[in-house]
């Protein structure tokens, strides 16, 4: 135990901690911008991403991680801020973590190794897609400097790690272009443009809302959206941060750590969040493997809007949008153009689905629901092709059957038995099929009841074990129809 504390807090703990300043700063506009998309107070999204990454530095599943307030929980709970009001967003962020806490005891992180990896390339790009656009408000149209900070921002961070690897680049980019703003000044917007900070702690309190049947109904479906867009979204990018770290992560507990941060955050006046792979790539390309990251981040975030509040709105918008346009271009699989040309045509276009419906309605669980849905009907598809092989010999029709047997394939077995035979031995043999559920059982009893009218004399053979139990369980067949 002491060990895995040793391994997940304090290997490396500089290089951890840089890497959560960095985040920290980039976790400021990201918080005021997702706030304003909720309608709320930009204090709301900060307390969020202070409280969230704290605490699920301590009971998060994935170390290095970063988890705060997201686009995509902000966009779900527009509706009932503008209907409701903020206290409303509170009781059902309180809501969504007790509901993601019950799914994470259910361990519903065991559902990750059901998404196929069409889907996972899909989310990542437009992931990377999302990151991108929403940076383009804060570069294009504003002014020439603001090109000339993005540049030089883009610059450092693409050379510097060539030669300096021991503090982050994107932190480089930070001090020396805000430094350059500080003292020459420059026509850019600032973090400062975005909304007023409050340079105070969070607080706790009950949500004022009545503890009602009729306030339950109007919280439960944005509390459910959220829990299930917020898991989705956290068991995603924990999955790509394992890829990117080659470690493996508590599933169920990150699904249950969720929870935890969600229920707490909604009584500080904190919005819902997950985790952002934007930030989470930032930490893990800066050199973060532990849980001092994702701490540092939390804690370094509310430093600067307490002691360093003056100073973080005056931090140039272009800078932190260059950053983030290059955690995009490392977060897109550019390899995805290459899968496209030599990936089966049903998984392109699964890949291809679950980045339209993403970008076409900011819904990152959507696109991946529908994505695992068109997989999952394309592989029911591909397996569902069952081949019957006729021998005949004087009095015997052996039908030998080949393929996976289920409800999907059922149609196609059975139109390739001529069930219009009078006074034959049958055999239907199934040494090289599996029958997988009732609606397959249900089918060979009916070519035997079918065939049995005709006078004709049937007897399955060849039944695998799994097979054989299921027909024992569900079928009208008896011994004598069943050899061996």
């Amino acid at each position: 135990m002491v060990e895995k504390i040793k391994k997940e807090w304090f290997s490396q703990p500089g290089t951890n901690i840089l890497a959560g300043i960095v985040v920290a700063l980039a976790l400021i506009p990201e918080a005021i911008a997702f706030s304003i998309i909720a309608g709320v107070d930009p204090m709301v999204g900060l307390y969020a991403s202070f409280l969230i990454a704290v605490i699920i530095s301590f009971a998060g599943g994935r170390p290095a991680m970063i988890s705060a307030a997201t686009g995509a929980i902000a966009l779900l709970v527009t509706p009932l801020v503008s209907e409701y009001g903020v206290d409303y967003l509170l009781a059902a962020t309180i809501l969504m973590g007790v509901i993601q806490i019950a799914l994470g005891l259910f361990k519903v992180g065991r559902l990750m190794k059901f998404i196929p990896n069409s889907v996972m390339i899909g989310f990542v790009n437009a992931l990377a897609i999302m990151i991108f656009m929403a940076q383009i408000e804060h570069i294009f149209g504003v002014s020439l400097d603001t090109y000339v900070y993005l540049i030089i921002t883009l610059l450092i961070v693409y050379l510097f790690p060539r030669f300096l690897k021991k503090v982050p680049a994107p932190l480089i980019a930070l001090v020396v272009l805000t430094s350059a703003y500080l003292i020459f000044g420059s026509d850019v917007k600032t973090v400062g443009d975005l909304g007023e900070i409050e340079r105070s702690l969070p607080s706790f309190f009950l949500p004022d809302v009545p503890f009602t049947l009729e306030t339950l109904k109007i919280i439960l479906p944005f509390s459910l959206s959220m829990a299930v867009v917020g898991l989705v979204e956290s068991l995603l990018t924990a999955r790509i941060v394992d890829n990117a770290t080659d470690t493996f992560s508590s599933k169920n507990r990150e699904s249950r750590g969720q929870g935890i941060a969600n229920f707490i955050t909604g009584f500080f006046g904190g919005m819902g969040g997950c985790a952002m792979i934007g930030q989470s790539v930032i930490n893990v390309k800066s050199g973060a493997t532990t849980r001092l990251s994702t701490f540092t981040a939390g804690v370094f975030l509310m430093f600067l809007i307490i002691v360093l509040g003056n100073w973080v709105v005056q931090i140039p918008m272009p800078i932190l949008a260059g950053i983030m346009v290059m955690v995009s271009v490392g977060t897109f699989d550019w390899g995805s153009f290459k899968y496209l040309q030599k990936a089966p045509r049903t998984d392109a276009f699964v890949m291809l689905i679950t980045v339209i419906i993403v970008l076409f309605t900011s819904n990152l669980a959507l696109g991946v629901i529908v994505g695992v849905i068109f997989s999952a009907l394309f592989f029911a598809t591909k397996i569902s092709k069952v081949e019957v092989h006729l021998e005949t010999e004087d009095n015997l029709n052996k039908y030998r059957i080949e393929g996976q047997i289920f409800f999907a394939s059922i149609d196609s077995m059975m139109n390739q038995i001529d069930l219009n035979i009078y006074d034959k031995n049958v055999e239907l043999d199934f040494s090289k099929a599996h029958l997988w559920d009732d609606s397959a059982v249900d089918a060979i009893d009916t070519i035997v009841r079918k065939l049995e009218e005709k006078n004709n004399k049937v007897y399955v053979k060849q039944l695998n074990a799994d097979s054989r139990k299921i027909v024992k369980e569900l079928s009208e067949l008896n011994e004598q129809h069943l050899t061996s």
